[in-house]
């Protein structure tokens, strides 16, 4: 079955204009587990019906947009007549500006990411020029859209050959910082605990980053649960491990830097001064015995 794009427009640098389509970067899960709700009484999945005051359930077809411009009063909207305010400008993903990748904190990626792919022939060699540029240029595109009704920052960059448009946050929507400033207090902190931490993090950093390894693992217990139940089986949780709980912080940093096999760099030296040591007491002892 052929994938179905999310918007079709085009993509705009200056006058260079490239016909395009979007499709969603996130597959829907086939794996999903969705639950119903039941009558406790005897077990009949609950509807939820659209209902008319006055004539009672209604179909689908039958519901149409409004907008309450008073209290109780409306006016229809057709979806037509809001496709047709949109003007050529509006289908368009226009680039005003390009930035590095770093220059955008990621806390403005909003999570909702689509690939963007040419949607005619005619469209196929913009498209490469303007994706190899850019990936060249190590530069992300930041542009406007409307999108879902709605008119979205975004920012566009090269990805394995292809363009990817993530949605932004607006600014003004964003909580900053300094709403939490109160609730994080400054504690004085010792050397040794933020090095420990530091070698923590070293011992724990991964050479190599592989988000394949990541999977689903609470849906896969809630699915084995569920097919142990429809078999008929009784499900026993395995005993937890009960871990004594370490209030010391520097045992806590200790105890995890033994966990993670790593010893650390001030123990690995210890052995070296120890026999520097020990060979200029010798040094001193003969010394003594020459004198006498």
């Amino acid at each position: 079955m052929a994938m179905r794009s999310s918007w079709k427009g085009y993509l705009k640098l200056s006058l260079v204009s490239v016909p395009v389509q979007a499709f969603n970067a996130t597959a829907s899960s086939g794996g999903e587990i969705h639950f119903n709700q039941l009558h406790s009484v005897c077990n009949s999945r609950i509807k939820y019906q659209k209902v008319c005051p006055i004539h009672g359930e209604v179909s689908k077809d039958e519901i149409v947009l409004g907008y309450e411009y008073a209290k109780g009063q409306y006016t229809i909207i057709d979806p037509d007549e809001i496709d047709k305010l949109r003007t050529e400008n509006d289908k368009a993903i226009e680039i005003e500006e390009f930035i590095a990748p770093d220059a955008l904190d990621p806390m403005y990626l909003d999570g909702r990411n689509y690939y963007l792919v040419p949607d005619t022939a005619v469209g196929q060699k913009p498209y490469a020029v303007l994706q190899e540029a850019m990936a060249k240029r190590d530069r992300c595109g930041i542009a406007r859209v409307i999108f879902s009704g709605k008119e979205q920052v975004v920012m566009v960059r090269p990805l394995d050959g292809l363009l990817l448009m993530s949605m932004l946050t607006y600014d003004a929507e964003l909580r900053k910082p300094e709403a939490f400033a109160d609730e994080v207090h400054k504690p004085e902190l010792s050397a040794q605990e933020v090095k420990l931490a530091e070698m923590l993090i070293d011992a724990s950093t991964a050479k190599k980053f592989d988000i394949a390894r990541y999977r689903d693992l609470y849906t896969e217990r809630l699915t084995e649960l569920i097919n142990a139940k429809v078999e008929g089986k009784d499900v026993v949780a395995p005993p937890a491990d009960e871990e004594v709980p370490v209030i010391n912080l520097m045992d806590a940093l200790k105890q995890s830097l033994n966990r993670s096999g790593k010893q650390t760099a001030a123990a690995a030296k210890k052995p070296k001064p120890a026999k520097k040591m020990a060979t200029s007491r010798r040094q001193t002892v003969a010394k003594k015995r020459k004198s006498s």
